[in-house]
């Protein structure tokens, strides 16, 4: 059965990678953090693929899918829904917003206000929103993938800090090769590129491999690596505010996804070092001192990956 779910979510990648040219360890990394449960935040320009991704995932996924463009007039209401007032049955009727789906596209979050903003906040973390004093649930799974554009572009704000922290990895797809962009050229056609895109697997297979996480087995000093890579984001000279304890337990969770889709049934240090940076990346600050100096996050999440040492593989039984 493992090997039969591993070859769906391979044939998603699949799917995706015909679409998307030129970005297959940028999806491969978008399909880690929908086995490991986890929303995506890609921080970009416009014009790079985003939501024909987003599109071509739900497609290969079968996946209930929608889109949301953030201005500064969206309403939290859009997003939750909210009550109408039905004459002729005399009653208030729920609406239900956009978040009622299995993927959502939020797409330029950062260009609405921060109300709205927060109206994520409950339906990412705990799959559920709160209307008029009544919880309902998402459909499941629910997954959210948020694009803001770069920091200080006109018509943008900052995400809350909480609401940054909810998504469990961050990247970007950046430009595409010069080859990929060629063959992108001559492939225009009139219709939409996601149209090819087949189901090779749907909601409840994706479920399904989300629970096999979960049996990927990892040893005790790979958890106390994990832990001594986010602590040191909270001690490092750089960095004024380091992750927070759910940046551990996103990591502990996207490095069982990455062994998982691997074929691995246990955790390698190599699956912590690859993944820790799209995991701490948008949960960090940097000091004045050290943008002065030029230093990025990545290169400063870097520097913590080799100071770090490396736990040996063997010596350790499962329990």
């Amino acid at each position: 059965m493992k090997e039969t779910l591993q070859s769906a979510v391979l044939q998603v990648l699949e799917q995706v990678n015909r679409v998307i040219l030129g970005k297959n360890e940028e999806i491969r990394e978008i399909m880690t953090a929908f086995l490991a449960g986890g929303h995506v935040l890609l921080e970009d320009i416009p014009g790079v693929g985003k939501t024909t991704m987003a599109v071509a995932f739900s497609r290969a996924m079968q996946l209930d899918y929608r889109r949301v463009q953030f201005t500064p007039d969206v309403l939290p209401s859009d997003l939750t829904g909210f009550s109408v007032y039905r004459r002729d049955e005399e009653r208030f009727v729920y609406q239900p917003g956009s978040v009622f789906c299995n993927l959502l596209l939020a797409d330029e979050i950062n260009r609405t206000s921060p109300k709205t903003q927060s109206a994520l906040l409950e339906v990412m973390e705990e799959r559920s929103v709160t209307v008029d004093g009544v919880t309902r649930q998402v459909p499941a799974p629910f997954l959210v993938i948020a694009t803001q554009n770069p920091e200080g572009a006109r018509g943008t704000q900052y995400l809350p800090e909480a609401q940054v922290d909810r998504f469990m990895v961050s990247l970007s797809l950046g430009y595409p090769d010069y080859d990929s962009e060629l063959a992108m050229a001559m492939g225009v056609e009139p219709e939409n590129r996601y149209q090819s895109v087949k189901p090779v697997l749907g909601g409840e297979t994706l479920l399904q491999a989300q629970k096999e996480i979960y049996q990927v087995y990892i040893k005790d000093s790979i958890y106390a690596y994990i832990l001594q890579l986010i602590r040191e984001t909270r001690s490092h000279p750089d960095i004024s505010r380091g992750a927070s304890p759910r940046a551990t337990i996103a990591l502990v969770k996207m490095a069982r996804a990455a062994a998982w889709l691997e074929g691995r049934d246990y955790v390698e240090p190599s699956d912590v070092r690859r993944q820790f940076a799209y995991v701490a990346s948008h949960r960090i600050f940097l000091r004045d001192s050290a943008k002065m100096k030029g230093k990025t996050r990545e290169a400063v999440l870097g520097e913590i990956v080799d100071r770090i040492e490396v736990p040996p593989m063997r010596g350790e039984k499962r329990r």
